[in-house]
């Protein structure tokens, strides 16, 4: 193998490599049949896992199909073709699993004696081949032909157009099944809350550190500073910026902070604590609900200048309370 630096490298040839590759993508769309809506069916009625498998080049475009089918809503892993006969198999469930297997040839050892173990198994099979006359072609309950595709390699040996047209047509059942399963970008931000796409859908619910039923800062808006003061002292350990006023239904009217508190000090002196509650609460305080994007409660927090939310039910109700340092830490702006 010679190793010695090229004089130049020819753009233009490297250019039409890509050109025959992407003829290949585009070709593979007239090879759809009825094959292709028998595989969509097959995969959105899976009760279990959707399985795939492969071997060498084919086994990594396998485990990439997996993966996007798993962050797309439907429920998938990988299976070595040859680890599967030393313990893998048993990740498999006959009576719920499908199985999708990519093999250009449909003929290698690990492929060929992969369907006898499906096989047995009773495992739904999906073939995924260039070669209809395959084993595994022949053996597998729906084809999917990839039709005659010459590889770009210039020894016409490594596999290159064929496995970009393997990730092609992963792709496209892929997407069909989500679309089928109407499955949106708020269902792929809780897949993905690691990432930024997770980060800026991410829920007020999920970004807040509050549970559901946890006791609140709370007192009744017809109660006295004094009374509401004792009673959110007694309600949480917490401290909060805040008391949560509602009426007689439970349903938030106003909110009781530190800064009214300190201007009712300045206006009314000492006595100020035997005040109606109700003469002092802040009236129609900024909202969120649960599913309120976490996005969109930082620009309430930066409209309007306040550290704690209210977070309330259907019916108005207080639920939770998120501080701006929740949002804050998940870097949902950026």
């Amino acid at each position: 193998m010679n190793t010695d630096r090229p004089a130049s490298i020819d753009l233009e040839e490297a250019r039409e490599l890509i050109r025959r590759e992407a003829q290949a993508v585009a070709s593979l769309a007239d090879h759809l049949d009825d094959g292709f809506s028998e595989a969509i069916s097959l995969i959105y009625r899976c009760t279990g896992n959707v399985v795939l498998s492969g071997i060498g080049k084919a086994g990594i475009i396998a485990q990439k199909i997996s993966s996007t089918l798993a962050s797309t809503g439907t429920p998938s892993h990988f299976l070595h073709a040859a680890e599967a006969v030393h313990g893998d198999l048993g990740r498999l469930r006959s009576d719920q699993d499908i199985a999708i297997v990519l093999s250009h040839s449909g003929a290698s050892p690990e492929i060929v004696r992969l369907i006898a173990l499906f096989k047995q198994l009773s495992i739904t099979m999906i073939a995924v081949t260039g070669n209809p006359r395959s084993p595994l072609a022949k053996h597998s309950d729906v084809l999917l032909s990839l039709g005659r595709i010459d590889e770009i390699c210039p020894l016409g040996l490594a596999p290159t157009a064929s496995t970009t047209c393997m990730l092609a047509l992963g792709d496209a059942l892929a997407m069909t099944v989500m679309k089928l399963r109407d499955f949106q970008a708020e269902d792929y931000a809780r897949f993905h809350p690691g990432g930024d796409l997770g980060r800026r859908l991410i829920t007020v619910e999920q970004a807040a550190m509050f549970t559901r039923g946890k006791p609140l800062p709370q007192a009744p808006e017809s109660c006295t500073v004094q009374q509401a003061l004792a009673q959110a002292e007694a309600q949480t350990e917490m401290r909060h910026g805040c008391i949560l006023l509602v009426d007689t239904a439970g349903r938030l009217t106003g909110l009781l902070t530190d800064g009214d508190l300190r201007r009712a000090f300045q206006n009314q002196g000492v006595n100020f604590h035997q005040l109606p509650v109700a003469q002092l609460m802040t009236q129609g305080p900024k909202v969120v609900c649960p599913d309120t994007l976490a996005s969109e409660a930082m620009a309430i927090f930066h409209k309007n200048r306040i550290d704690e939310i209210p977070v309330v039910d259907d019916d108005g109700k207080p639920v939770g309370l998120i501080d701006v340092q929740d949002v804050v830490t998940l870097r949902v702006l950026q």
